[in-house]
């Protein structure tokens, strides 16, 4: 099957990211990058041996060859370089979160479909293999009716820069508009509206902390002004309800995984943080009036699915769906409308903080302005 010819815009920490897990795919062909900064550009084109870069993403959207671009940049940058790639032809990927603001999603949305081309959100948690046996459970009905759901998100010291991971432009609202729910909170969000299927955001309460001891120097560097830890319950139309806590920082040894409850029976799933595999996937219901909990092979669901199903690939991370889709292999999954409900419940939490009250979804459609900054 003929590649997928990609441009990248922006080859930071993620970009790199980006590009490493394209080269492990066949059916990828990056054949472009763009980033202000020349020497990382060429640097990494050197190294994936990607013969055209850019330090103007507008120049590099005037090729006719790419088929789409991938955005990598800080939040606040995603809908103007999304939005100008639509206009110039281009279906787009970008990274999470959806843009800085709900107001900037929505517009990502509503231009992808006035001119005709796909949107897909990296929502990365979508294809590990705790969310594909859930998914198969709740559509199978072994939950029944669904009414409640945890997210959850654990680090005990990881704020970006200040504790020693990653750059202090995930720490300021100039650049991402949010802390801990926007980096992280948005994978563990999105996992639970996609399990309970969607359902309609109605009323949002929450709050957010930033309260625990940091480096000076760093906090002064840094300009940190975004949360680190943000804790929400939702309300969905139907009667389903979410609760949420998502730490970037905090004096805890960790939390339970995420969970889903239902009328027949109830899952738990892997803390996203539980690298060495203490916390397994289980399935709980009543069987012959005895109260069942039980664990699922999820190395034997993965080899039977991939030997048996056509196309299971196309579902094995965020990049290799993208390039099946444009391949036209499987349908696009849903991620840009997912990520633009996990949005709006984000920022009716800091909504929420900031009024100190629950707020409706409408109230936050109401007070969303744009926060997006045009340039390379």
């Amino acid at each position: 099957m003929e590649k997928v010819r990609i441009g990248i815009i922006g080859v930071g920490q993620i970009g790199k990211m980006h590009l490493q897990q394209y080269a492990a795919i066949p059916g990828a062909e990056v054949v472009a990058v763009c980033d202000i900064n020349e020497a990382e550009a060429r640097r990494a084109a050197e190294q994936y041996q990607i013969p055209n870069v850019y330090t103007d993403y507008r120049e590099m959207l005037k090729r006719d060859d790419l088929v789409a671009v991938d955005v990598c940049l800080h939040n606040n940058y995603h809908a103007g370089a999304t939005i100008a790639a639509f206009e110039a032809g281009k279906h787009v990927y970008c990274e999470k979160p959806i843009a800085g603001s709900y107001r900037d999603g929505e517009a990502m949305v509503e231009a992808a479909k006035r001119t005709g081309k796909m949107l897909h959100i990296q929502l990365g948690t979508l294809y590990r293999n705790e969310t594909k046996a859930a998914k198969a459970l709740i559509d199978d009905g072994k939950l029944g009716k669904l009414y409640h759901a945890r997210s959850t998100g654990f680090r005990r010291r990881g704020r970006p820069f200040v504790d020693g991971y990653g750059t202090k432009f995930f720490t300021r609202k100039e650049f991402a508009s949010g802390g801990a729910l926007y980096d992280m909170g948005v994978y563990h969000i999105a996992q639970m509206l996609y399990l309970l299927g969607m359902p309609k955001v109605t009323r949002i309460t929450g709050k957010t902390y930033q309260e625990m001891d940091m480096d000076a120097g760093r906090r002064e560097e840094s300009g940190f002004d975004v949360e680190e830890l943000g804790l929400g319950f939702v309300r969905f139309e139907g009667g389903a309800t979410l609760d949420i806590i998502e730490a970037w920082s905090v004096h805890l040894g960790g939390f339970e995984g995420p969970s889903i409850i239902g009328t027949e029976g109830g899952l738990r799933l892997p803390a996203f943080a539980d690298y060495q595999g203490k916390m397994p996937f289980t399935f709980h219901t009543t069987v012959s009036d005895m109260d069942l909990d039980s664990t699922v092979d999820m190395n034997a669901m993965n080899f039977r699915w991939h030997s048996l199903r056509d196309n299971e690939d196309a579902y094995d991370s965020s990049q290799a769906h993208w390039i099946s889709v444009l391949q036209g292999q499987v349908p696009l999954l849903p991620t840009a409308e997912i990520a633009l409900s996990t949005m709006l419940i984000s920022e009716g939490i800091y909504l929420s903080d900031r009024l100190d009250r629950e707020v409706t979804a409408e109230e936050v459609r109401e007070h969303s302005v744009s926060t997006a900054v045009k340039g390379n």
